[in-house]
């Protein structure tokens, strides 16, 4: 009788298992069908940018669209150099984009350890001030933003195009949420030895916030790449714009614009920064997941 209830039992086992494997090879053949079509979805735009930077305009406006140009059209990318001060405007780019990803990561670090670990009057209340910036458009303060720039006389320079963005409010609560959550008796160790606070951010806390400095850096690097409206503004000479800027300029130099030259030139704009977040994806992931959304 035993024999034939543990016969019953063993033979069952493995008819649940295999049911159980088969459902979960199920879900997750599903899960893999659903990341593949959206992976797709979301390439298929950067892959047209691509074939059509290399058709005519005549076959960008088609209707139907054409989806492979037949011929391609690689002088496209040579028109763009004779089009725009190309290399000009790269280097006003990376020039901005320098300066404000240091100077963010300096100052919002700075401001960032100040609210998280050191007592002072009214941090909260200051702190509070400089979440509210969040909270206010951007186009409410270009005007006085201008004014200042012209009062120092940096119109068309890279320096009045980089000086708002030194410093930005959602820098400083990034770096505070991850100050926040590194262990107290590290700081409390360095104080033990002597260390002032100054000693204390740079020699121990700063080392240790590398995730969140460089995901600040990644967000600061591709918010000032693609910052249009303020370049737009402050730099009316197009040697001295930034690249989107320069970009933009060449839809209102023809009444039809030049969709393959369009494309083409936000390509090349677009390489030094696809490079950038390919070489540094993990550090991106890693820092976004250990400071900001805590």
């Amino acid at each position: 009788m035993s024999s034939s209830v543990a016969s019953r039992s063993v033979g069952t086992r493995p008819a649940g298992s295999r049911s159980g494997a088969g459902r979960a090879r199920s879900r997750n053949g599903l899960t893999h069908a659903v990341l593949i079509v959206a992976s797709l979805l979301m390439i298929f735009p950067f892959v047209w940018q691509i074939l059509m930077s290399l058709a005519t305009n005549a076959q960008v406006t088609s209707v139907p669209p054409t989806i492979w140009p037949g011929t391609l059209h690689f002088e496209n990318f040579a028109h763009v150099f004779d089009q725009l001060p190309f290399l000009n405007q790269l280097w006003v780019s990376v020039a901005v984009t320098v300066i404000r990803t240091v100077g963010q990561l300096l100052l919002c670090s700075m401001a960032g350890y100040a609210f998280a670990r050191m007592e002072f009057p009214f941090r909260r209340t200051i702190f509070a001030l400089v979440l509210a910036i969040l909270m206010v458009p951007p186009q409410v303060y270009l005007l006085p933003q201008y004014q200042i720039i012209q009062g120092l006389g940096w119109l068309n320079t890279i320096a009045g195009i980089a000086a708002p963005g030194i410093f930005s409010a959602f820098g400083t609560f990034m770096m505070r949420q991850f100050f926040l959550g590194l262990p107290d008796e590290l700081a409390e160790a360095a104080r033990l030895d002597g260390a002032n606070h100054f000693q204390v951010f740079w020699k121990v806390m700063l080392p240790l916030a590398k995730p969140g400095l460089s995901a600040l850096a990644i967000i600061t690097v591709l918010a000032s790449w693609n910052d249009l409206l303020w370049p737009l503004i402050v730099a009316t000479d197009s040697t001295q714009m930034p690249l989107a800027p320069g970009i933009a300029t060449l839809t209102s130099q023809r009444s039809i614009p030049d969709f393959p030259l369009l494309l083409a030139a936000s390509l090349l704009a677009m390489a030094p920064v696809l490079i950038l977040f390919l070489l540094m994806q993990r550090r991106v992931i890693d820092g976004i997941a250990f400071s900001g959304l805590k």
